[in-house]
């Protein structure tokens, strides 16, 4: 970001220095050019009113001396002519004195009494000059001409200095604007990268490092110290949380317990007709203790905000298939294991065993005698999928779709389950940056297709195909 501001002021700076430079230059290349003009004018009317002067006077041999004299001088070429075009003296030494210059149009416009100016070519160097030609005359006698001429490269060397002149200003300019840029982004985005750092922190859970509300401009003062206070908050909020789900496990296990002993108590008391009721109450009381025990699994889970690592995948799988291979031999369910090894995968920290145990035991709570429930591990593009898979009696459409709902149980359930297992399988998959989806299996029963990225892959979130 910083780049891209400091690109941006050079590049407002850059097109006002354009705006700028660009029309002085211009402007003052024809103003160098026309005071040149007008220079040349005015001499060459002083210099042919001098030249006029010896030639009435008959002393044209002075002509040479002030010809040479002022090309000395002032670096150019003066050619003067007398009435019929014939030279009378040539500063450059390159006409021949008495040579007819009479049929090349500015000599010839000056003899018939009129000024020229303009550009060509130098015949003798055939570089390109700048000339004003003038009559010598007094009234409507005109006695001669004088051509003054200065090489174009005078011109051009001035107009290329007063450019290289702009440049170097503007270059310095710029590079003052880029100092004062960067001077100001870095004020500027130095509190940003520090509430970037600190939303990161605190989205992993770990804020160590407040972002300080005494940098940069007042708005992102403003918002650092918003940030602070809502950080602050939301930490004191998840400690008392996780402290809550620490403390309410113990707490609420022993009154249940407790509970469950005395309604046992009361079985030797109580008329037999009556032990019926008594199981049942003794079940739900169970069945509380399994539910709070969920709840504070949730409450751990969400309030715990956990970076995936790299987790090996296929050993998971082996380890909880044989610790749930002699629970399910007592149900008369085989647990089988297939596909190829997918290695390391994306997941945090302890979660593919929460998966797989609670997908293992809604699968064996349906799993008819006889039957087989089956790890798969599959290849699919840009990931790895782990399929549990029984031969149950399935669910419908719309069940599957609210099997992740907290507390939901399908109308005709009759295990003793919480419906808070599929809700942490969820949690846990979604943290870990994958996707989990029910399909119907093959045949019958259902199938709890979880899909993981693999670590060569950056674990990013998946989005759950439906």
């Amino acid at each position: 970001m910083t780049r891209r501001l400091l690109a941006g002021y050079l590049g407002l700076v850059l097109l006002v220095l354009l705006g700028l430079e660009i029309p002085f230059g211009l402007l003052f290349a024809r103003a160098e050019t026309s005071r040149l003009s007008n220079s040349m004018e005015r001499d060459a009317g002083m210099l042919a009113e001098l030249a006029e002067e010896r030639i009435e006077e008959n002393n044209t041999d002075e002509l040479p001396e002030l010809a040479t004299e002022y090309a000395e001088r002032t670096g150019a070429r003066v050619v003067v002519v007398d009435r019929t075009g014939a030279v009378l003296t040539d500063s450059a030494s390159t006409t021949p004195a008495g040579a007819d210059l009479s049929a090349q149009p500015d000599i010839a416009t000056a003899l018939r009494n009129r000024t020229t100016v303009g550009t060509s070519p130098d015949p003798d160097s055939g570089t390109e000059t700048r000339y004003v030609t003038v009559p010598g005359s007094s009234g409507e006698t005109i006695r001669g001409a004088l051509r003054l001429s200065y090489p174009t490269d005078v011109l051009d060397g001035r107009v290329r200095d007063i450019w290289f002149t702009l440049a170097l200003t503007g270059l310095g300019v710029l590079a003052a604007a880029a100092l004062i840029a960067l001077a100001l982004a870095r004020w500027i985005i130095r509190p940003v990268h520090a509430l970037e750092r600190a939303t990161t922190q605190l989205a992993d859970g770990t804020l160590t490092h407040l972002p300080a509300t005494d940098l940069g401009p007042p708005e992102l003062r403003r918002l650092a110290a918003s940030f602070t206070h809502t950080a602050t908050r939301l930490q004191h909020l998840l400690a008392a949380q996780r402290a809550f789900a620490a403390e309410a496990s113990h707490q609420l296990k022993t009154p249940l317990t407790a509970l469950r002993i005395r309604l046992e108590n009361f079985e030797p008391h109580l008329d037999p007709a009556v032990h019926d009721s008594l199981d049942e109450a003794i079940g739900e009381t169970e069945r509380l203790g399994r539910m709070i025990q969920g709840l504070l699994s949730l409450a751990r889970l969400e309030s715990a905000a956990t970076t995936p690592e790299a987790s090996d995948l296929d050993a998971v799988v082996a380890d909880r298939a044989a610790t749930w291979a002699p629970f399910a031999a007592e149900h008369d369910v085989r647990i089988a294991t297939t596909g190829r090894p997918a290695g390391h995968v994306w997941a945090i920290p302890g979660a593919l065993e929460q998966i797989i145990d609670n997908l293992l035991a809604n699968a064996l709570r349906v799993a008819p005698s006889g039957s087989t429930v089956t790890l798969a591990v599959r290849h699919v593009p840009h990931g790895i999928e782990l399929h549990v898979i029984d031969q149950g009696p399935g669910m419908s459409e719309t069940e599957r779709r609210r099997a992740f709902d907290r507390f939901w149980r399908a109308s005709d359930t009759h295990h003793d389950g919480t419906g808070l297992g599929l809700p942490i399988v969820r949690h846990l998959v979604d943290a870990s940056g994958g996707a989990i989806t029910l399909d119907p299996a093959p045949g019958s029963g259902l199938d709890a297709r979880v899909r993981l990225r693999p670590v060569a892959i950056h674990p990013t979130r998946l989005v759950a195909g439906r």
